[in-house]
């Protein structure tokens, strides 16, 4: 049988090389992609029973100043989760503040999950960072100590078109929370949704809910 022609060969032989190379690209692919989604997926919570409870927990957001108390977030999402929420928030209230009223709202209220919201009075007055960040910490192995489950809400930092100060991002990292940074920075630049400077009115306090409410959904807490 005669041989066959040089080209013939070549071509045969880069088919056969680029077949591998496509197995190989296709392959590791996969592998990144894999790897991304995994990064991206957020902390699952442990379902909340329909008689449990949560603790909205911070400061005038959370107490629903701007509105009334049917249209504050806890009371709205109440409504959309179909749980107790329980409105422990207080205005004008800071981290050291709280860090010290969390604990005995935790073993009034036994809940299933408590949702931090607070620091936005020590971002106004300038307070330290890492000062607000240890007060925050506080308040999250208060909870843990207790077997409750923690969301954290970041707080915008107070500059044009910022968002959450990264003392939050940091904390939910360190102690792998369910976290949203953007929320309340989307929020507080819409002026259709806002009472005052720094509140929200019954429609941002809905959205507000909604998007909170969102949140728990996805991961597996209603």
């Amino acid at each position: 049988m005669p041989p066959r022609p040089l080209s013939v060969t070549l071509l045969s032989n880069m088919t056969v090389s680029m077949s591998g190379l496509t197995k190989y690209l296709v392959a590791i692919a996969a592998i990144s992609i894999s790897a991304a989604l995994s990064g991206c997926g957020s902390p699952a919570l442990r379902t909340i029973p329909e008689d449990g409870t949560i603790l909205a927990f911070g400061d005038s957001l959370t107490a629903g100043v701007g509105t009334t108390e049917e249209n504050s977030y806890p009371s709205v999402l109440a409504d959309l989760t179909g749980r107790t929420v329980i409105n422990a928030g207080v205005s004008g209230e800071t981290t050291d503040e709280g860090a010290v009223r969390l604990p005995e709202e935790l073993d009034d209220a036994e809940p299933d999950l408590v949702i931090i919201i607070e620091g936005g009075n020590d971002l106004l007055q300038n307070r330290d960072p890492a000062t607000i960040r240890e007060n925050i910490q506080t308040m999250i192995e208060a909870a843990k100590a207790r077997g409750v489950q923690v969301v954290l809400i970041g707080i915008p930092q107070m500059k044009l078109f910022s968002d959450c100060a990264p003392l939050y991002e940091e904390l939910a990292d360190d102690f792998k929370l369910v976290f949203d940074g953007t929320l309340l920075a989307g929020l507080l630049r819409s002026p259709s949704l806002k009472s005052d400077y720094i509140h929200l009115n019954a429609k941002g306090y809905r959205t507000m809910a909604e998007s909170i409410y969102k949140l728990l959904k996805q991961n597996g807490a209603v």
